[in-house]
């Protein structure tokens, strides 16, 4: 199996680098840099990662776009999705590389095993409700909906290219997409570290994704009209 690491970066020269060593154990690597003012970029291509520079920020979802679209032009078996923020462990690579070969996207939770002690509680919370309405959206058993360590077979990548969100909405969308063409997913437990990483989340991507989460149920629940002979009826309805 010929597999890629694709690494969507921003601002991230304090792990970058360590990332890509322990990843290029396992895989070759792809780094997106989506805009980065420090030193990401020169880090990341001394460490032996293939790096694609976006001049300015362009969101995680369109750097994840640009690393598809890059991979898919080599024949390479396995994508495999990893934040470069020092989070995941790519030493978890193998256990997502044994789960991809009765699935077509596999995604790394870190609640298949219990709730992760050393993640904040806000955090643990929205996980718990975004990851609940998208179960219900999509009928996937999920437990970790928001996870970005993830493994793509590359027959069933291209299906992605096309989403319209550059954002941290993007990797949520993935999901519901995958339900719209019956690709077959699967989670494998993950251990996540959390240091003093700083979140790129601003309250302007929490709003856009609530907005989404909004026309997420939209998708799910219709308004449907229905004539009675003595007026009209609103009736809502599983799709």
């Amino acid at each position: 199996m010929k597999c890629i690491t694709l690494i969507p970066a921003y601002n991230e020269e304090k792990a970058i680098e360590r990332v890509v060593q322990c990843t290029r154990k396992y895989s070759d690597v792809i780094v997106v840099d989506d805009g980065s003012t420090d030193n990401t970029y020169h880090l990341a291509n001394g460490a032996g990662a293939k790096v694609i520079k976006h001049e300015r920020n362009r969101g995680k979802g369109a750097a994840i776009k640009s690393g598809l679209r890059k991979a898919l032009k080599n024949d390479y078996d396995i994508l495999i999705l990893l934040d470069g923020d020092g989070q995941h462990d790519p030493d978890c690579i193998p256990l997502f590389l044994s789960s991809i070969e009765d699935n077509e996207l596999v995604i790394g939770s870190r609640f298949k095993n219990g709730s992760p002690p050393n993640m904040p509680v806000q955090r643990k919370l929205s996980n718990k409700i975004t990851t609940n309405i998208i179960k219900y959206a999509t009928g996937y058993n999920l437990t970790d909906s928001q996870s970005g360590f993830r493994v793509i077979s590359c027959d069933a990548a291209g299906l992605f290219l096309d989403i319209g969100y550059d954002d941290y909405v993007y990797e949520s969308e993935m999901i519901y997409k995958a339900s719209k063409n019956n690709i077959k997913i699967d989670e494998t437990s993950i251990p996540c570290t959390y240091g003093d990483e700083t979140s790129h989340v601003t309250k302007v991507h929490a709003l856009k994704y609530v907005l989404f989460i909004m026309k997420l149920l939209g998708r799910k629940l219709k308004i449907k009209f229905i004539s009675r002979p003595f007026g009209t009826k609103w009736t809502i309805w599983d799709k």
